[in-house]
C-alpha cells in the first residue's frame, strides 16, 4: 500500500481563525486561542497519523506590518510556511478582502502547490453573503479550491480532512507515527499561561510578556512547574500581580487546570514576575524564547 505524507500551512490575517482551525483538524488543543490578534507568535506544527498518510499541520501568526523585532521574527515564520508546504490553507473570514502583505498574497495566487481557500465563521453569516464571498474569491484566486467551513463548529471540517488527504503527495511519514507535535513540554506551559494572560489583561501589557519555564520535573503522580512571566517595564510587572497578588493567582489557577487537562496529571505550579527590558526588540532574547534560529 502506497503511503501519503506532506505539510500543510495554514496563512492568513489575525483572528480568522487559524488556531481554532488546526486544533479541528487535529482534535487536540495545541494552539492557544484569544480574540487578541497575534496570539499565535511561533509557527506550531500538529501531525495527524493515518495507516497510508500523514498530515503535518501547521500554524502561523497572522500576517502583520511588523513594528518591532519580535514581530519581524513571527513574519519570518510566515515566510518559512510558504516554502516548505506540500498544501496552501489560506484562510479569510467573511467580509474580508485581501492579505495584510501584498508579497505574501501574490504567492498565493502564484502558487504551483494545491492552495485551500477556506471562508471561516460562515456561521455568522447569510447564505447570500457566503455565496457572494465563494463568488468574490474565485475571482481573486482563480488557482484556489474554495470552501465554506465554522472552524468553531466543525462544519465542513471533514470534507477539508478528506481533501488534504486527497491532495498530499505520496512519501514516507516525516516523523513518528506516535508523534503529536514538534514542540516540547515547556512550550505547551508556556503557550497555556500566556493565553491566560492575554484573556486577563487589555491594552499593551499581553504583547509585552513572555513565559520562561525554568523548571518541569515530572514524576508517576505529579508534574512540579516553575515558570516565570517576563515583562518590559516596572509598572507591567505591578499590573500582573494585582492586588495582593490576586490577578498573579488568579493566572496561576486557570493555567494549573488547562495544564492539568493537557498532560492529565496533578500540577504543581509556581509563578514569578520579572522585568526584562525591552526584550521584544533584542535579537539576544528573541533567540533564547525560540523567535530566532
Amino acid at each position: 500500500m502506497s503511503h501519503k505524507a506532506g505539510f500543510v500551512n495554514i496563512i492568513g490575517n489575525p483572528n480568522v481563525g487559524k488556531s481554532t482551525l488546526m486544533n479541528a483538524l487535529i482534535g487536540e488543543k495545541l494552539s492557544i486561542i484569544t480574540s487578541k490578534a497575534q496570539t499565535t507568535r511561533h509557527r506550531i506544527l500538529g501531525i495527524v497519523n493515518g495507516e497510508d498518510f500523514q498530515i503535518i499541520f501547521s500554524d502561523t501568526p497572522g500576517i502583520i506590518k511588523p513594528a518591532y523585532q519580535l514581530q519581524e521574527s513571527m513574519m519570518d515564520f510566515v515566510k518559512s510556511a510558504f516554502e516548505d508546504a506540500d498544501i496552501l490553507i489560506y484562510m479569510v473570514e467573511i467580509g474580508e478582502k485581501d492579505l495584510k502583505d501584498a508579497a505574501f498574497f501574490s504567492k498565493i495566487t502564484n502558487s504551483k502547490i494545491p492552495v485551500l481557500l477556506l471562508i471561516n465563521k460562515v456561521d455568522k453569516s447569510e447564505q447570500e453573503q457566503v455565496e457572494s464571498a465563494v463568488s468574490y474569491w474565485k475571482e481573486k484566486v482563480p488557482n484556489a479550491l474554495i470552501l465554506p467551513i465554522s472552524a468553531l463548529l466543525n462544519f465542513n471540517i471533514d470534507l477539508v480532512s478528506n481533501k488534504i488527504i486527497e491532495l498530499l503527495p505520496e512519501s514516507p511519514a516525516f516523523y513518528p507515527k506516535d508523534q503529536l507535535t514538534d514542540k516540547p513540554e515547556r512550550f505547551f506551559v508556556n503557550e497555556t499561561i500566556r493565553e491566560k494572560i492575554l484573556v486577563h489583561y487589555k491594552k499593551e501589557i499581553p504583547y509585552a510578556v513572555e513565559i520562561d519555564t525554568e523548571e518541569f520535573f515530572e514524576d508517576a503522580k505529579i508534574i512540579k512547574i516553575r515558570s516565570v512571566i517576563m515583562v518590559e517595564r516596572d509598572s507591567q510587572k505591578g499590573i500582573i500581580i494585582g492586588h495582593k497578588g490576586l490577578s498573579l493567582k488568579r493566572i496561576g489557577t486557570e493555567a494549573r487546570k488547562d495544564l492539568e487537562k493537557f498532560f492529565g496529571k496533578k500540577i504543581f505550579l509556581e509563578l514569578y514576575v520579572k522585568v526584562n527590558k525591552n526584550w521584544r526588540n533584542n535579537i539576544k532574547q528573541l533567540r533564547r524564547f525560540g523567535y530566532k534560529d
